[in-house]
């Protein structure tokens, strides 16, 4: 396998929030950011600048995400659940089906769906404009800390506070695949991004695994923080994966999940839990935190 030669650089470091940072996410020219602070904010790629959008809300945001058709739909601490249309600048939907905090919104882009699931691991599927509530399941397994989707689409796994991954087909939205992941509890999830058979979570327990999710099982497991892992990303063209944890560390491993880099403070990271990470493009990536602090990475 071809030796990935990384030197991450720190390009820029963005402060306006008040409090944590929870939810990032990516689209054109801007980073849009969630945090503590009770504010959705948008900021510009090229300076860091702040952009004049920004959402004042009720509660903490937790989890944001953007449809192809520039939907933003953003769940909040209390459980609420807001659709935006970007273009047009103005909420379109907001609903209270689900009555804990959201932890994670998840886009479907070849069904057009979006994956909405709670703290009382309860499941909602909506279509992408939040125009209707396709359906909604009790699933009873605890939080759901994240969600992924199949690069295909058909089908979407969810990481359980129970300890298991369970993986849905996108279809009927039937149980497919049930894995016992973690002991204390499964807090991320990749679908591999070079095979569609495989599956990387990461846990409360600090380990990063890789799974046959078909057969539910285990190839590797890593000990590969001191803390929970909070987020799972690729970059590169899936020769490069990204983790983010509680310990205030960012790893960099290669496809085969071989560690290769350590981003920590010595290198200008976080001193606090790393709560998210969204990709810009092929060599950027952006981390934020609960030390108030938005970073973007260059590789």
């Amino acid at each position: 396998m071809k030796k990935l030669k990384l030197i991450p650089k720190k390009n820029k470091e963005i402060l306006g929030h008040s409090g944590a940072v929870y939810a990032c996410m990516t689209k054109g020219d801007y980073i849009y950011t969630g945090s503590s602070d009770k504010y959705l904010t948008r900021w510009r790629i090229s300076d860091g600048s702040q952009d004049k959008f920004a959402i004042k809300f009720d509660h903490s945001v937790y989890a944001m995400n953007i449809t192809k058709d520039d939907f933003l739909v953003v769940g909040l601490s209390s459980g609420a659940l807001h659709f935006f249309d970007l273009n047009k600048r103005k909420e379109i939907k907001f609903y209270t089906q689900h009555k804990k905090a959201i932890f994670s919104i998840q886009y479907n882009l070849i069904k057009n769906h979006i994956y909405v699931a709670d703290a009382d691991g309860n499941l909602s599927i909506w279509e992408s404009d939040g125009s209707k509530l396709l359906i909604y399941l009790p699933l009873g397994c605890g939080k759901v800390r994240s969600i992924d989707v199949l690069s295909d689409g058909s089908c979407f796994a969810l990481a359980c506070q129970d300890g298991k991954i369970r993986v849905f087909e996108s279809e009927f939205f039937n149980e497919i695949s049930s894995i016992n992941g973690h002991k204390e509890g499964v807090n991320s999830l990749l679908f591999h991004p070079l095979n569609n058979n495989q599956l990387i979570s990461g846990g409360k327990d600090a380990l990063l695994k890789l799974w046959d999710w078909k057969s539910g099982k285990e190839l590797k497991s890593i000990a590969a923080h001191n803390y929970a892992i909070y987020r799972i990303s690729s970059i590169k063209c899936g020769e490069l994966i990204v983790t983010a944890s509680r310990d205030k560390n960012i790893k960099l491993w290669n496809s085969s999940l071989d560690i290769l880099k350590r981003i920590d403070y010595k290198l200008g990271g976080h001193n606090h839990s790393v709560n998210d990470i969204c990709i810009i493009d092929e060599s950027t990536f952006v981390s934020c935190s609960d030390d108030k602090r938005i970073i973007i990475w260059n590789l």
